[in-house]
């Protein structure tokens, strides 16, 4: 007896199965988000390097016409040509560089300190205010206070606490012209979490911590980064004050120098410098924002 063979249906094949199709489909979606990523990160870096261009053309212009329209002497005021030919083409440029780069360096370095406490800080109170409106109640009068005070006038009192020229110094007064901005926006990210994840989150067993671990602050990234924005012009400044009230160091201990000895050109061209750094540390958090988020799944959010 011959064995029967089995008939092949080549017009009609097998379908494949399931699981390979799901699997194949999970592939070329994740393939298809990736590459969604990468174009939005990619225009995150582009968005950030126009807009720091158009901001720099603008700035370059503005300054121009008022050194130019407002009849200030040039021996007080410096164009962008003067201040460029001053660091880089003159024949003593290497040494006016050898002069301001130092004092930058350490105008960054305060700033880097008064933004990273500012921006600790904003954010603790953030997370407690939402917690406890006790606390909000206590707290938030001082931070109005700070705010609303001059701060050349409480100076004195924070130079007698912390000392002259001490790092502690700097860091107050760098943390209060940081601290509201920063607090006004992560407080507004944190009171805009979804009620229905929130309810989720309850429902399971969860209590208020955990709501604001899981919802409240993945839910206020946008806002976050909106205040490190907002933060990092606010810490140059918070810099500079701190070293023309209290250090001395840096660019603001230096601009007093430089306008009592007549030294124009360094004056304009540490501002210059410190001026142009600031733009890129922005736009550089910028771009962090877009990546970051975008690997969140919160695209939308950037601006």
């Amino acid at each position: 007896m011959t064995p029967k063979t089995e008939q092949v249906d080549t017009a009609h094949p097998p379908a494949a199965p399931t699981g390979q199709l799901v699997l194949a489909a999970d592939a070329a979606a994740q393939a298809r988000l990736r590459a969604d990523r990468r174009r939005a990160q990619s225009k995150a870096v582009l968005r950030a390097l126009g807009n720091a261009l158009i901001t720099i053309v603008v700035l370059l212009v503005l300054w121009q016409a008022v050194v130019s329209l407002t009849g200030i002497s040039p021996y007080v005021a410096k164009g962008p040509l003067e201040v460029w030919n001053f660091l880089f083409l003159d024949e003593d440029a290497a040494e006016h560089r050898a002069i301001l780069f130092p004092l930058v360096w350490q105008t960054l370095a305060d700033s880097a300190i008064g933004f990273v406490v500012g921006m600790s800080v904003a954010i603790v109170l953030a997370i407690l205010f939402s917690l406890s409106k006790s606390i909000e109640a206590g707290v938030m009068p001082l931070v109005l206070l700070l705010r609303t005070i001059p701060l050349v006038s409480i100076a004195p009192v924070i130079i007698l606490i912390t000392g002259r020229g001490t790092t502690a110094s700097v860091a107050v007064i760098g943390t209060i012209v940081v601290l509201f901005p920063a607090l006004a926006n992560v407080l507004f990210g944190l009171s805009r979490a979804s009620q229905q994840s929130l309810d989720v989150v309850h429902v399971f067993g969860g209590n208020r911590p955990m709501a604001m671990r899981k919802v409240n602050l993945p839910g206020a990234m946008p806002s976050v980064f909106a205040a490190a924005r907002v933060s990092v012009p606010a810490a140059v400044t918070g810099a500079l004050l701190a070293e023309w009230l209290s250090t001395g160091l840096g660019i603001g201990g230096a601009i007093l120098k430089f306008n009592a000895q007549a030294q124009f050109a360094q004056l304009w061209g540490a501002i210059a410098i410190i001026t142009l750094i600031t733009l890129v540390l922005y736009n550089i958090v910028q771009v962090a924002e877009s990546i970051i988020l975008t690997r969140m799944g919160m695209s939308g959010a950037t601006r």
